[in-house]
Protein backbone atom coordinates (compact mmCIF):
# COMPACT_ATOMS: atom_id res chain seq x y z
CA UNK A 1 0.00 0.00 0.00
CA UNK A 2 1.48 3.31 -1.08
CA UNK A 3 0.56 5.92 1.54
CA UNK A 4 1.41 9.56 0.97
CA UNK A 5 1.23 12.28 3.63
CA UNK A 6 0.18 15.72 2.40
CA UNK A 7 0.55 18.62 4.82
CA UNK A 8 -1.61 21.64 3.96
CA UNK A 9 0.35 24.73 5.05
CA UNK A 10 -1.42 28.01 4.37
CA UNK A 11 0.52 31.06 5.56
CA UNK A 12 -2.38 33.53 5.61
CA UNK A 13 -4.13 32.10 8.67
CA UNK A 14 -6.72 34.42 10.23
CA UNK A 15 -6.64 33.66 13.98
CA UNK A 16 -2.85 33.40 14.32
CA UNK A 17 -0.86 35.20 11.66
CA UNK A 18 1.81 33.18 9.82
CA UNK A 19 1.34 30.32 12.26
CA UNK A 20 2.93 27.48 10.28
CA UNK A 21 6.23 29.40 10.32
CA UNK A 22 6.01 30.57 13.94
CA UNK A 23 8.86 29.19 16.02
CA UNK A 24 8.24 26.52 18.64
CA UNK A 25 11.24 25.27 20.61
CA UNK A 26 13.57 26.99 18.15
CA UNK A 27 12.08 25.55 14.95
CA UNK A 28 9.18 26.52 12.67
CA UNK A 29 5.92 24.86 13.63
CA UNK A 30 5.86 23.19 10.22
CA UNK A 31 9.20 21.48 10.94
CA UNK A 32 7.71 19.55 13.88
CA UNK A 33 4.90 18.24 11.65
CA UNK A 34 7.07 17.32 8.67
CA UNK A 35 9.67 15.55 10.79
CA UNK A 36 7.01 13.53 12.65
CA UNK A 37 5.55 12.37 9.35
CA UNK A 38 8.96 11.47 7.94
CA UNK A 39 9.56 9.18 10.93
CA UNK A 40 6.48 7.08 10.09
CA UNK A 41 7.69 3.89 8.36
CA UNK A 42 4.37 3.28 6.58
CA UNK A 43 4.61 6.47 4.53
CA UNK A 44 6.14 6.44 1.05
CA UNK A 45 6.58 10.22 0.95
CA UNK A 46 5.72 13.47 2.73
CA UNK A 47 4.67 16.57 0.77
CA UNK A 48 3.91 20.08 2.01
CA UNK A 49 1.03 21.66 0.05
CA UNK A 50 1.12 25.45 0.23
CA UNK A 51 0.00 28.60 -1.56
CA UNK A 52 2.91 30.66 -0.21
CA UNK A 53 6.24 31.37 -1.88
CA UNK A 54 7.73 31.91 1.57
CA UNK A 55 6.61 28.50 2.85
CA UNK A 56 7.87 26.95 -0.39
CA UNK A 57 11.26 28.60 0.16
CA UNK A 58 11.46 27.31 3.76
CA UNK A 59 10.70 23.79 2.50
CA UNK A 60 13.49 24.01 -0.06
CA UNK A 61 15.94 25.23 2.59
CA UNK A 62 15.15 22.21 4.78
CA UNK A 63 15.07 19.69 1.93
CA UNK A 64 11.34 18.97 2.28
CA UNK A 65 9.29 18.08 -0.75
CA UNK A 66 6.65 20.73 -1.44
CA UNK A 67 3.96 21.52 -4.01
CA UNK A 68 2.49 24.93 -4.82
CA UNK A 69 -1.32 24.89 -4.77
CA UNK A 70 -4.14 27.33 -5.46
CA UNK A 71 -4.81 30.17 -3.03
CA UNK A 72 -8.57 29.80 -3.59
CA UNK A 73 -9.05 26.54 -1.68
CA UNK A 74 -11.70 26.62 1.05
CA UNK A 75 -10.01 23.99 3.19
CA UNK A 76 -6.89 21.93 3.67
CA UNK A 77 -8.77 18.93 2.28
CA UNK A 78 -9.25 20.73 -1.04
CA UNK A 79 -5.53 21.45 -1.06
CA UNK A 80 -4.80 17.75 -0.45
CA UNK A 81 -7.06 16.83 -3.36
CA UNK A 82 -5.20 19.16 -5.73
CA UNK A 83 -1.92 17.40 -4.94
CA UNK A 84 -3.60 13.96 -5.10
CA UNK A 85 -4.65 14.65 -8.68
CA UNK A 86 -0.99 15.06 -9.62
CA UNK A 87 0.67 12.36 -7.51
CA UNK A 88 -0.71 8.78 -7.40
CA UNK A 89 -1.07 6.83 -4.13
CA UNK A 90 -3.36 4.24 -2.58
CA UNK A 91 -4.00 6.33 0.54
CA UNK A 92 -3.59 10.05 1.17
CA UNK A 93 -2.92 11.18 4.74
CA UNK A 94 -4.08 14.69 5.60
CA UNK A 95 -1.76 16.02 8.30
CA UNK A 96 -2.40 19.67 9.15
CA UNK A 97 0.57 22.03 9.38
CA UNK A 98 -0.66 23.42 12.72
CA UNK A 99 -0.34 20.12 14.64
CA UNK A 100 3.21 20.34 16.06
CA UNK A 101 2.55 17.53 18.55
CA UNK A 102 1.86 15.07 15.74
CA UNK A 103 3.64 11.76 16.14
CA UNK A 104 4.39 8.90 13.74
CA UNK A 105 2.16 6.77 15.98
CA UNK A 106 -0.86 8.91 15.01
CA UNK A 107 -0.25 8.17 11.34
CA UNK A 108 0.38 4.47 11.94
CA UNK A 109 -2.90 4.25 13.88
CA UNK A 110 -5.03 5.82 11.15
CA UNK A 111 -3.37 3.72 8.44
CA UNK A 112 -4.23 0.45 10.24
CA UNK A 113 -7.94 0.44 9.19
CA UNK A 114 -6.87 1.14 5.62
CA UNK A 115 -4.85 -2.07 5.63
CA UNK A 116 -7.16 -4.24 7.73
CA UNK A 117 -10.64 -3.15 6.66
CA UNK A 118 -10.11 -1.48 3.29
CA UNK A 119 -11.69 1.61 4.80
CA UNK A 120 -12.49 4.60 2.60
CA UNK A 121 -11.75 7.16 5.33
CA UNK A 122 -9.97 6.82 8.67
CA UNK A 123 -9.09 9.08 11.58
CA UNK A 124 -8.03 8.82 15.24
CA UNK A 125 -9.41 9.42 18.72
CA UNK A 126 -7.91 9.62 22.20
CA UNK A 127 -9.48 9.44 25.70
CA UNK A 128 -11.11 12.77 26.51
CA UNK A 129 -10.20 14.66 29.67
CA UNK A 130 -12.90 16.14 31.89
CA UNK A 131 -11.89 19.65 30.82
CA UNK A 132 -12.04 18.79 27.11
CA UNK A 133 -15.39 17.05 27.53
CA UNK A 134 -16.98 20.45 28.18
CA UNK A 135 -14.76 22.43 25.80
CA UNK A 136 -16.44 23.18 22.44
CA UNK A 137 -13.03 23.61 20.84
CA UNK A 138 -12.28 19.95 21.60
CA UNK A 139 -14.26 17.80 19.16
CA UNK A 140 -15.80 14.63 20.54
CA UNK A 141 -16.48 11.45 18.56
CA UNK A 142 -18.85 8.56 19.25
CA UNK A 143 -18.22 5.24 17.49
CA UNK A 144 -20.05 1.96 17.05
CA UNK A 145 -18.73 -1.38 18.32
CA UNK A 146 -16.73 -1.87 15.12
CA UNK A 147 -14.97 1.48 15.55
CA UNK A 148 -16.91 3.37 12.89
CA UNK A 149 -17.89 6.96 13.61
CA UNK A 150 -21.52 7.57 14.52
CA UNK A 151 -21.10 11.32 15.03
CA UNK A 152 -18.60 14.11 15.65
CA UNK A 153 -19.63 17.08 17.77
CA UNK A 154 -18.45 19.98 19.88
CA UNK A 155 -21.08 19.08 22.48
CA UNK A 156 -20.47 16.88 25.53
CA UNK A 157 -21.32 13.36 24.39
CA UNK A 158 -22.27 10.75 25.40
CA UNK A 159 -24.56 12.47 27.91
CA UNK A 160 -24.32 10.83 31.36
CA UNK A 161 -28.00 11.12 32.29
CA UNK A 162 -27.73 9.24 35.60
CA UNK A 163 -24.41 10.85 36.60
CA UNK A 164 -22.72 7.47 36.90
CA UNK A 165 -19.27 8.94 36.19
CA UNK A 166 -18.41 5.83 34.17
CA UNK A 167 -19.19 7.15 30.68
CA UNK A 168 -16.19 7.01 28.35
CA UNK A 169 -15.70 9.99 26.09
CA UNK A 170 -13.24 10.37 23.26
CA UNK A 171 -11.65 13.42 21.73
CA UNK A 172 -11.24 13.47 17.97
CA UNK A 173 -7.80 14.30 16.59
CA UNK A 174 -7.79 15.94 13.17
CA UNK A 175 -5.67 13.46 11.23
CA UNK A 176 -7.26 11.70 8.24
CA UNK A 177 -6.54 8.94 5.76
CA UNK A 178 -8.50 8.86 2.49
CA UNK A 179 -8.84 6.59 -0.49
CA UNK A 180 -8.71 8.64 -3.68
CA UNK A 181 -12.37 7.92 -4.46
CA UNK A 182 -13.55 9.25 -1.09
CA UNK A 183 -11.35 12.34 -1.34
CA UNK A 184 -12.64 13.13 -4.83
CA UNK A 185 -16.27 12.73 -3.76
CA UNK A 186 -15.78 14.88 -0.67
CA UNK A 187 -14.40 17.77 -2.71
CA UNK A 188 -17.24 17.53 -5.24
CA UNK A 189 -20.01 17.73 -2.64
CA UNK A 190 -21.30 21.06 -1.27
CA UNK A 191 -21.01 21.86 2.42
CA UNK A 192 -23.64 19.88 4.34
CA UNK A 193 -26.11 21.25 6.89
CA UNK A 194 -24.59 19.39 9.85
CA UNK A 195 -21.09 20.37 8.75
CA UNK A 196 -22.16 24.02 8.63
CA UNK A 197 -23.83 23.86 12.05
CA UNK A 198 -20.89 22.22 13.88
CA UNK A 199 -18.15 23.68 11.65
CA UNK A 200 -16.78 20.14 11.25
CA UNK A 201 -16.08 19.14 7.66
CA UNK A 202 -15.86 15.39 8.42
CA UNK A 203 -19.63 15.38 8.91
CA UNK A 204 -19.92 15.77 5.13
CA UNK A 205 -18.74 12.17 4.78
CA UNK A 206 -21.31 10.87 7.29
CA UNK A 207 -24.10 12.87 5.64
CA UNK A 208 -23.33 11.06 2.39
CA UNK A 209 -23.08 7.60 3.95
CA UNK A 210 -19.28 7.28 3.79
CA UNK A 211 -18.03 5.33 6.82
CA UNK A 212 -15.17 6.81 8.84
CA UNK A 213 -13.10 4.21 10.70
CA UNK A 214 -11.72 5.60 13.97
CA UNK A 215 -8.54 4.16 15.50
CA UNK A 216 -7.59 4.84 19.12
CA UNK A 217 -4.31 6.34 20.27
CA UNK A 218 -3.05 7.24 23.76
CA UNK A 219 -1.29 10.32 22.41
CA UNK A 220 -3.21 13.59 22.63
CA UNK A 221 -2.34 16.69 20.60
CA UNK A 222 -2.88 20.44 20.71
CA UNK A 223 -3.85 22.08 17.43
CA UNK A 224 -2.44 25.62 17.34
CA UNK A 225 -4.93 28.40 16.61
CA UNK A 226 -3.98 31.09 19.16
CA UNK A 227 -0.99 32.54 20.99
CA UNK A 228 -2.12 30.61 24.06
CA UNK A 229 -2.02 27.35 22.10
CA UNK A 230 1.47 28.22 20.90
CA UNK A 231 2.70 28.77 24.46
CA UNK A 232 1.01 25.59 25.69
CA UNK A 233 2.70 23.48 22.99
CA UNK A 234 6.08 25.03 23.73
CA UNK A 235 5.73 24.14 27.40
CA UNK A 236 4.77 20.57 26.51
CA UNK A 237 7.79 20.20 24.24
CA UNK A 238 10.11 21.61 26.89
CA UNK A 239 8.91 18.94 29.33
CA UNK A 240 9.24 16.07 26.87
Amino acid sequence: MRALAIIPARLASTRLSRKVLREIAGRPMLAHVVEAARRCPQLSDVIVATDSDEVLSVCKQHGWRAEMTSSSHRSGTDRVWEVAQRIPADVYVNLQGDEPLARPEHISALLAPMQEARAMVSTVKTPCSTADAHNPNAVKVVTDLAGRALYFTRATVPFDRDNTGSVKRFKHLGFYGYRREALEKFCSWPESELERAERLEQLRFLDHGIEIHVAETPYDTVGVDTEEDLKRVEEILKRS
